[in-house]
């Protein structure tokens, strides 16, 4: 016979104990895991806080809120001004991947519906919420969805968006919780990180100020100073294309006067309207105007298509102590690229606005170095008048009554000829107090020479440099006004020409009375095109034959184009404007 049973009994507490046990362990377990879990979200708070600069503290909002909620896939899309995603940062797929799906989520479908209601959202299928119309091609497969939005101060930035949880579980309300709470350290980095770019953006905004001005305060050209302004806007704000614009003499229309960038071609050259632009409209409103998409912008209605390829745009005008518009800056992203928000393109109006101040100074330094220049003029005709004309006349007076007193054939015809050699070395210095002389509106200032002299000037603002003036021979004395007022055409054409599609840096003008009248216009440009002619040289020609000479085209000596205009002059003749 076996022994006796042991009793039920004292398998009870035994069961008890284990189930205790059991208990005890998955909590101590879940309380481990709680803490191990809120370390990880303390560890990802001040990892998110430890970066200034914004693109990167954006990614690590997003690496941090993966690795928390264990999400195979995670973004953060940055909400822009128009209520569409101006940023969306993936983490999960490789650069192949992202290039294979093509272009960048913008704000529709389930994306969207945290946009349109920014409260978290939390999904087992994200495919069977009624916003989704699933993924495009090459898109990996997602199931669960966990998204919560991110504010700062009171304003919805962005949202997380977190996918697939990782053994392909749900996404459960602890993981929300944790989710939000990362969200809130999130808004307080990114408004730091934000702070943190305009001060930078500030900051590089007046050292680009402060570089425009010195270089216009002393004394560079026009030209030069334009492409620093150029050079530095596109690379703050990181536009790829750059445009300047400034006023035709009329002040109705805006000549482009330098384009760079994507598209720079279609721009350079152009002469547009105030109305019917997007430049024109900066000055008619004073003010800085933007475009989510300049290619569909309502406001552009005149000129020859040229946005292909860009997309947000914004435009300052520069502008005056006393009101005026002295140009106009445009700055062009391609098309895809994030609009220009308020905090980047704010400072425009600034830097314009000291650009206008730098280039009024300038041009009032200019005006006194004229006036002192005319001054000097002045000086220099007076004493050639007074001084060296006198002189010569008095020479040939002694050198004619000399005459009779030689026998020589030879000597006297030699001495002759010399009295006749002063005769012209008076006019020749008498013709050269005459332009040096020259007034606008004055007596004077209605001859050749100065009207040259103005013709030049006036092409410089269109240039953005003063081209280089020689004039040689009796301009006032050989060249009738009907002629002169040929000439000057021909010169303002040619300069024109050289203005608008030459891109030239360096021109030079000669005007030499010789026997005949030759006129050349040299620039150091792109070149005549193929076929050899640019807009308005066929009238250059059509002048020259009419009036019996001729018209030629080339290359310069270097590069560029050299125009030359030659016409007879009338014979000789007429009294010398003025006395010794």
């Amino acid at each position: 016979m076996g022994g006796p049973s042991e009793p039920a009994s004292t398998h009870l507490p035994q069961l008890r104990l284990d189930d205790l046990l059991d208990e005890l362990q998955a909590r101590l377990d879940a309380a481990r895991g709680t803490r191990d879990r809120v370390h990880s979200l303390l560890e990802a708070v001040l990892a998110v806080g430890r970066d200034l600069e914004l693109t990167q503290v954006l990614k690590h909002i997003v690496e941090s809120a993966v690795e928390l909620v264990d999400a195979e896939y995670g973004a953060l899309g940055v909400i822009g001004e128009d209520q569409w995603l101006s940023q969306f940062i993936p983490v999960g797929l490789d650069e192949q991947q992202i290039r294979r799906i093509g272009p960048l989520p913008s704000g529709h479908g389930l994306l969207g519906e945290l946009i349109r209601h920014p409260e978290a959202l939390r999904l087992a299928d994200l495919s069977q919420h009624p916003s989704s119309y699933g993924f495009p091609a090459h898109h990996p497969p997602m199931h669960s969805f966990l998204g919560v939005p991110i504010r700062v101060r009171d304003r919805v930035f962005g949202n997380l968006y977190l996918t697939e949880k990782r053994g392909g579980g749900e996404f459960d309300a602890e993981d929300e919780s944790v989710l939000a709470t990362l969200a809130v350290a999130a808004g307080v980095a990114i408004d730091n990180g934000r702070l943190y770019a305009q001060a930078r953006l500030r900051e590089r905004w007046l050292a680009a100020s402060a570089e425009v001005t010195n270089g216009l305060l002393s004394g560079l050209p026009q030209q030069e100073v334009l492409d620093l302004l150029v050079a530095r806007a596109a690379e703050i704000v990181g536009a790829d294309l750059t445009v300047v614009a400034l006023p035709s003499e009329t002040s109705a229309e805006l000549e482009v006067r330098l384009a760079v960038g994507l598209g720079a071609e279609a721009h350079c050259g152009l002469v547009l309207p105030l109305e019917g632009s997007f430049m024109g409209a900066a000055v008619q409103t004073g003010g800085l105007v933007t475009s989510t998409d300049v290619q569909k912008d309502p406001r552009i209605t005149a000129g020859p298509p040229r946005w292909e390829g860009l997309g947000p745009a914004v435009a300052v005008p520069i502008g005056t102590v006393a009101g005026g518009v002295r140009g106009v800056l445009m700055l062009a992203r391609a098309a895809g690229r994030p609009v220009f928000e308020s905090a980047e393109s704010a400072p425009l109006m600034g830097f314009a606005g000291q650009a206008a101040v730098a280039m009024e100074l300038a041009q009032r330094r200019r005006d006194s170095e004229q006036v002192a220049l005319l001054q000097e003029r002045d000086r220099i005709a007076r004493d050639l008048h007074d001084l060296a004309i006198q002189r010569l006349f008095a020479t040939g007076m002694t050198l004619q009554g000399a005459v009779r007193f030689i026998e020589h054939p030879e000597a006297s015809e030699r001495v002759l000829r010399a009295i006749d050699d002063l005769d012209d070395t008076v006019k020749t210095i008498r013709s050269t107090i005459f332009g040096l002389r020259a007034r606008k509106g004055g007596q004077a200032g209605s001859g050749l020479r100065a009207r040259v002299v103005a013709a030049v000037e006036r092409a410089s603002r269109l240039l953005g440099f003063a081209p280089a003036l020689r004039m040689e021979g009796l301009l006032d004395l050989r060249v009738p006004p009907p002629l002169a007022d040929e000439v000057i055409a021909v010169l303002e054409e040619a300069l024109s020409n050289a203005a608008r599609h030459a891109s030239a840096h360096v021109v030079e003008v000669a005007l030499v009375v010789d026997g005949e009248l030759a006129l050349t216009v040299t620039d150091d440009g792109v070149g005549l095109p193929d076929g050899g002619q640019r807009s308005g040289l066929a009238n250059l020609a059509e002048r020259a034959a009419r009036l019996g000479g001729s018209f030629q085209t080339g290359a310069g000596t270097r590069s560029g184009t050299r125009l030359t205009w030659r016409v007879p002059l009338p014979e000789a003749g007429g009294a010398e404007p003025g006395s010794p």
